[in-house]
């Protein structure tokens, strides 16, 4: 069960990298700011979905 916590916080690291490349290369030439906004809320949806995946592969094995 630790891996998966492990998982869900790596996530979260990946999302404040990104939205940190964002915020770095906004202003530049080649407009891969908003790309990288885009990978941040797909790192934010993956945290909660496999926090919710986790929570319910608990409840399940406590049954």
């Amino acid at each position: 069960m630790k891996v998966f916590k492990f998982f869900e916080f790596a996530y979260l690291a990946i999302m404040i990298f990104f939205i940190y490349q964002a915020f770095t290369e906004w202003g530049q030439e080649g407009g891969r700011g908003i790309l990288y906004l885009i990978f941040a809320a797909v790192a934010v949806f993956m945290y909660f979905f496999k926090r919710n995946f986790r929570k319910k592969f608990e409840a399940n094995n406590k049954k």
